[in-house]
Order: C-alpha cells, then sequence, then structure tokens
C-alpha cells in the first residue's frame, strides 16, 4: 500500500497539469491512523465531485462494541457520527478557488430521521468503520490546482476524521445518550408486537412541524396527551418510565375539524415507522414498522394486480364479450379507486400489518357508498366495493389494521373499535359518545360476497432492453422521481419516502433486479427478499454495481420498494 508521502509527491508532480492528470490519485494511502482511498476521479471540475473513502480500524476508533452490536444501535451510531462528520466539514473555512465544484467537501446530510446509509457503515465484527466522503477536487479551469487539494487532504481532513470518528475525541455523555435512545425506541418496538397495539404516542410528544416544507418541530407546539382510556406505560431501560397512547389493534377512527390535527397526527405515524433523532418531538412517537400510508394515485400504472377485493365484473369493453380481468389488472392509467384498490393489495403484498388512510387524499367512490347512491344505483350496476366493506374483514381475516382520518362520512363509526376526536390539537376518545350516535343512524349494508385471499403469483421477466445496456443511467431527481436514462419512475405519492438518498437506491435497486434477479420463475416478494438479503450480507453500495464505494444511498423499506417496482412501467409480467 502506498503511504501519505507517495499521495504529496504525485500531488507535487501533477500540479498545474490538465485535469485527466487526477486519475493518477487512484488507489489507498496509508495515513498512520487511518487509510485513505480515491475510488473515483471526476472527469472534469464540473462533474460530480470525486469519491473518496476513509478506513478507520477499530484500534484507532476505539468505540465499544456495545455500543454497535446490535442493528438498531449500530444504525443510530452511524447516523451520529455522519452528523458529526458533517458538522466539522461545514467548519470549514477554507474554500479552495477554482473552477466548477473545486474544494467541495461534502457527506451526506441527514435530516431528522434515522436512516441506514451508506456513508458511514461500522464493521460489527471488528468494530472499523468506513466512511465515504464527496470532494471537488480543486482546478483553475481544467489546469490542476493540486495546492489546494493538498490543503483539503493533508491540512483539513485528517482533524475532521478524527474529531469525528475517534470515540476519545467525542462527549462520552453524548455518544451515551445516542446508544440509550436507540435502545428505548426498539424496547418501545418490540413491546408493540408483545401488547397488541399498533403505535405509541408518548405524553409531551411534539407532533406539528415547523411549516410544510420543513421537518424540524414547531416552536410553542401543543405537546401531545393520551386520552386517559388509551394511555399505556412502558419502563424503557433507561428513561424509565413513560406514558402516552397506545393504539390498540383493530380499526380506529381519528375525527375532528378541520385544523385541529388529524392529519398531523396521522403524519407523526406515518414516520414513526422510522426513530427519530433527539430534540426532534417525536423520539416516542413509534408506529409498527410495517404500516403504509394509502392514497388515490391517479394515473399510475397498475401491472397484472389482483384488485378483485375490491372490484369486479368491469363492464364490457367495445368490441368484446367481457370486461377486464381484476384478478390480473393491468393498466397504464389507473383512475383514483382503481389505483387505491391496487395500492391496498400491494400493500398486503409486501407485508403491511397497517394501513394508514387519511379521507382527504382517498377517492371516495373507494372509500364509501351512501344510502342515497345504494338506492339509486343498484349493487349490480356497481364493479366496487367500497373499503368500508372490506376494513373489517381485512383485520379479521388478515390480520391487517387500519387507521383512518375521517372527516365528512359518520359511516365509519359503526365499524371503529376506537374513535378518537382531535381538539385543538388534544386527542379526545369520543368511542362510546360516537356508537351511541351512531345508533340513531342505522348503517344500510349491501350484500356482498365475503373475498378470497389476493393472488400474488406476479413473476417478473428482465427488459430486453434494460439487460442489454450495459451503461444504464440511474439518476434521482429529488426524492420523487427515479430516472432510468429517459424514462421515469414516479413516486411523489410514496409519502413515506423521506430521502433522495432512498430514492436513489430504489433506482439502483430496481435495475440490479432487472438485470440479474428477474427471470420470470421467481415471485416479486421472492425478489425483494432475495434483494434484501444481499444488501444484508454485502451492503448497500452492492447493488450499485460500481467499482467503489457509493456513499450518496440510504435504504427504505420493503414497502417502499415493494411501491417503486410496482410503479415502474418496464415491469414485464
Amino acid at each position: 500500500m502506498k503511504t501519505s508521502t507517495d499521495l504529496a509527491n504525485i500531488l507535487n508532480g501533477i500540479h498545474r497539469k490538465s485535469y485527466p492528470a487526477y486519475k493518477s490519485l487512484k488507489g489507498c494511502y496509508h495515513f498512520g491512523k487511518y487509510t485513505l482511498s480515491i475510488d473515483h476521479v471526476q472527469g472534469d471540475p464540473f462533474a460530480s465531485p470525486s469519491n473518496v473513502s476513509i478506513l478507520i480500524p477499530s484500534k484507532t476508533a476505539g468505540f465499544p462494541s456495545r455500543l454497535y452490536d446490535t442493528a438498531h444501535m449500530r444504525i443510530a451510531l452511524q447516523d451520529y457520527l455522519t452528523r458529526v462528520f458533517k458538522k466539522q466539514i461545514e467548519s470549514y473555512n477554507f474554500k479552495a478557488k477554482g473552477s466548477g465544484k473545486s474544494g467541495l467537501l461534502a457527506i451526506s446530510k441527514c435530516d431528522q430521521e434515522i436512516l441506514l446509509r451508506s456513508c458511514c457503515t461500522i464493521n460489527p465484527s471488528t468494530g472499523d468503520i468506513l466512511a465515504g466522503i464527496e470532494i471537488g477536487f480543486p482546478a483553475n479551469g481544467r489546469t490542476i490546482n493540486a495546492i489546494e487539494l493538498s490543503k483539503i487532504l493533508f491540512d483539513f481532513l485528517p482533524k475532521c476524521i478524527l474529531l469525528a470518528f475517534v470515540y476519545q475525541k467525542h462527549d462520552p455523555n453524548k455518544v451515551e445518550q445516542v446508544h440509550n435512545l436507540a435502545e428505548d425506541q426498539q424496547y418501545i418496538r418490540e413491546q408493540l408486537d408483545l401488547t397488541g397495539l399498533i403505535a405509541f404516542v408518548a405524553n409531551n410528544s411534539l407532533l406539528p412541524r415547523e411549516t410544510g416544507i420543513s421537518t424540524k418541530p414547531m416552536k410553542r407546539a401543543v405537546p401531545f396527551v393520551s386520552p386517559t382510556s388509551l394511555e399505556v406505560t412502558f419502563t424503557l431501560p433507561h428513561y424509565g418510565k413513560i406514558t402516552g397512547m397506545g393504539v390498540p389493534e383493530g380499526i380506529t377512527l381519528i375525527v375532528g375539524g378541520g385544523y385541529h390535527g388529524k392529519s398531523t397526527l396521522l403524519k407523526a405515524l406515518e414516520t414513526g415507522v422510522y426513530n427519530h433523532i433527539a430534540g426532534d418531538g417525536r423520539e416516542y412517537v413509534i408506529t409498527n414498522q410495517s404500516a403504509v400510508k394509502i392514497r388515490s394515485e391517479d394515473g399510475r400504472s397498475v401491472k397484472k394486480t389482483d384488485i378483485s377485493m375490491f372490484i369486479n365484473n368491469l363492464p364490457c369493453l367495445p368490441g368484446s364479450s367481457s370486461g377486464k380481468d381484476t384478478t390480473a389488472f393491468y393498466t397504464e392509467d389507473a383512475s383514483g379507486s382503481t389505483s387505491q384498490a391496487a395500492n391496498v393489495i400491494e400493500a398486503i403484498e409486501a407485508g403491511a400489518s397497517l394501513l394508514l388512510i387519511d379521507e382527504d387524499t382517498s377517492a371516495t367512490n373507494f372509500m364509501i357508498r351512501d344510502e342515497l347512491m345504494q338506492q339509486v344505483v343498484h349493487r349490480n350496476q356497481e364493479p366496487i366495493t367500497p373499503f368500508i366493506e372490506r376494513i373489517l374483514g381485512l383485520y379479521t381475516d388478515f390480520g391487517i389494521s387500519t387507521i383512518l382520518v375521517a372527516g365528512s362520512s359518520g359511516s365509519f363509526f359503526h365499524i371503529a373499535d376506537h374513535i378518537i376526536q382531535m381538539d385543538q390539537y388534544i386527542p379526545k376518545d369520543i368511542t362510546a359518545s360516537a356508537k351511541s350516535a351512531a345508533a340513531n343512524y342505522p348503517m344500510t349494508k349491501e350484500a356482498f360476497n365475503k373475498p378470497e385471499a389476493p393472488s400474488f403469483d406476479r413473476r417478473p421477466k428482465p427488459s430486453p432492453a434494460m439487460k442489454r445496456d450495459q451503461r444504464l443511467k440511474i439518476k434521482a431527481s429529488g426524492r420523487d422521481t427515479i430516472l432510468i436514462n429517459k424514462d421515469t419512475v414516479n413516486l411523489h405519492y410514496l409519502e413515506q419516502l423521506i430521502d433522495s438518498q432512498q430514492t436513489l437506491a430504489l433506482g439502483y435497486m430496481l435495475r440490479y433486479a432487472e438485470r440479474h434477479l428477474f427471470d420470470g420463475q421467481k415471485n416479486l416478494y421472492e425478489v425483494i427478499e432475495e434483494l434484501l438479503l444481499l444488501i444484508e450480507q454485502k451492503g448497500l453500495t452492492y447493488v450499485s454495481e460500481n467499482n467503489y464505494l457509493c456513499s450518496n444511498l440510504a435504504l427504505p423499506r420493503r414497502q417502499e420498494i415493494f411501491a417503486c417496482f410496482n410503479r415502474y412501467r418496464g415491469l414485464n409480467i
């Protein structure tokens, strides 16, 4: 292995040469306490920054193994170290003068949620830390400015590395707090399963966010206080006793006037599938990790999904003796009701045990048919079986609970197990009074058949074009869109996808599956399970198929992987 002295000599030799001479820097260099690897060099100063990885051996890092010996604690510590390193490089007061991205120094930006990221990983067996960063190699025009790069690599970066990735340089109390919070959050998640709950919201949680585009807590927000009837208390390993609202399995309705906090509570439950950092206000808002937000999604493609649980007996198409087959429904432009039906079935396929639904973003004809409509348009004229007629069976037959925000229809009062009214951001248990009021408005039930369990036997085949094109480019455009060359996968309505690095990871996963896993033999569930196993064994960056550490990826949930694949118009089933 080369040494840091070798690197300094190479830099001296290429100073003021043409920019491509930077390619000669590729390789590993021993810096004494760590190894620096220049993995990928940008083609010119205006291109994406160069990729550099840093290996800090456990002997140098020195973090006690108890801080990373389980997955949830390791992810929390990796997240914390990433934040510390980013803070260090942001204090960097030297800025290289030059063209394009000269002098840029970056690592993944972490928001309020704690995600598994490729930019910082701790080997659970050895304790070694591998960090990936981006550096804009400085240039004047397209002429190398090696003096400026030397300042970054030899003066500034070593200080940042030692302050961020060496345990002795940290305040041990802060590291301990990260560890303790991760253990407490995991304890609550385990207790949800043991106590028959699907969510927990601690008292004094701050649910409202600063603005519609900020995930930071709102100042002077009303603290959450659980209704007495729904209060549960856990004794956490570190925090001690904590009390809050436990949402039981089954059907829970959230009602209330506009702007009283219904959607705010639901949004907190949506993101409760992730752990949050201290100070977020939602540290102890914990939701079943398989929960899926369901909404209508006009215009999405649906590829041979069995939506017959909700839609049947479609009218005949012109020139045909029968309507579309809803046990293997296909469309490139789904309606609101059809898309929502597909979203429910696909969530079941992805292993969801909790559905989160807001009436405001749902197709009305998918959710309910009122009495007058039932009288005017008879059952044999309506192919849609509304969600209200399936919601109970989803729980009793499939074990899938529902939390539903409703503001206009009281029909769900009849079937809800629990009804929570949000009143000026304070939840109240109004189950008894709402049920009593509902008794004066008997629910007219249409006759309907109990549905068969949906079929999930969809076996994707490789797309010949994608398999052929080995230079296929993947790009994430924000959080909402994956670009595959010139084709797009629209993820705008995946509301639990929270980071553009998750979106980029989904793009790489889709490309990897097309090239290596889609074979027409494995069904979609088997494909995604194999994909997740590969990531667990070989790391998240493996699916990028780059020959260097791809440091800008974050792991999405299984549910979002399914959702991405299902929205890929090129899916060949």
